[in-house]
């Protein structure tokens, strides 16, 4: 029987999403095209996949700090929305 952390193994993508993720940004127009080049996805489908790794224990474990920062900034953003 397989450990139970198999089943939830982050994909290649998705270990090059967070690897992306702790070198950028500071220009958003520049990272948007990063994106595009580099997974050939649409913005909007790479923050929904990031998004989703924000919540996958296997993407915490893989890099904690680069997941924890990207959970704060989230929090953030959401508070804010909320006032």
């Amino acid at each position: 029987m397989q450990p139970a952390e198999d089943a939830t193994a982050l994909t290649e993508r998705e270990q090059q999403i967070i690897a992306f993720e702790s070198k950028w940004w500071k220009h958003a127009g520049s990272k948007e095209q990063a994106i595009r080049d580099t997974f050939g996805l649409s913005s909007t489908r790479y923050y929904q996949i990031l998004n989703g790794l924000l919540d996958n224990p296997a993407a915490l474990a893989h890099d904690p700090v680069v997941i924890g920062r990207l959970r704060r900034l989230r929090s953030t953003r959401a508070r804010t929305r909320r006032r």
